[in-house]
């Protein structure tokens, strides 16, 4: 009688956890049912992580340039001549010539991790992401925030920053090389005044 209450217990217990290994194992497909077969593994959901490529190149140039000149003759009595004519004579000048260049150059590579963050009503991922390094003192910090469309990401899940909307890139530095590249206090003070 006593085997026979403990292989009742132990198939009971043999069940019981057929049963729970048999609901993970559905588990698991439920969660990857969403992905076909047939498709590249790309984000498309909140949590869901996609690499960006950062490629950013700015050309800029700007220019102005201004010549102007300006002249006035005037002619006053003010004094006598030998022949005791009343003569006087005024004159002035004014030329202003300006010539202003601002060109700027900027070339941006890199890698960064993003996290789908949410989906709008159109089907575009919110993205954001954030990478800090430090060496040797230095830290630099890389933050990017934007809207995807699901149709840019490429088949290897990454994405060219270039195909981002509304983009916000950020790259700061702060470290030993940051602060010596830096004017001092007292050039900086001169700067305010002048």
């Amino acid at each position: 009688m006593v085997q026979l209450k403990s292989l009742i217990k132990m198939t009971v217990a043999f069940m019981l956890l057929f049963a729970v290994n048999s609901n993970k194992a559905n588990a698991q497909f439920l969660q990857n049912n969403s992905v076909s077969i047939f498709s590249d593994l790309k984000a498309f959901k909140v949590g869901d992580a996609v690499m960006v490529m950062i490629m950013e190149d700015t050309e800029a140039g700007n220019g102005a340039g201004v010549d102007e000149e300006r002249g006035t003759d005037l002619s006053a009595g003010a004094g006598l001549d030998v022949a005791g004519n009343v003569q006087g004579n005024l004159s002035t000048g004014n030329k202003f010539r300006s010539k202003a260049n601002n060109n700027r150059n900027e070339r941006i590579r890199s890698k960064i991790s993003c996290r789908v963050i949410s989906v709008d009503s159109n089907g575009n991922l919110s993205l954001e992401g954030k990478r800090v390094t430090k060496v040797n003192g230095e830290t630099q910090t890389v933050t990017i925030k934007g809207f995807v469309r699901q149709v840019d990401i490429q088949p290897n899940n990454t994405i060219y920053s270039y195909n981002i909307m509304d983009l916000t890139l950020i790259i700061e530095g702060n470290g030993n090389l940051t602060e010596t590249s830096e004017p001092g206090l007292i050039t900086k003070f001169l700067r305010i005044l002048f």
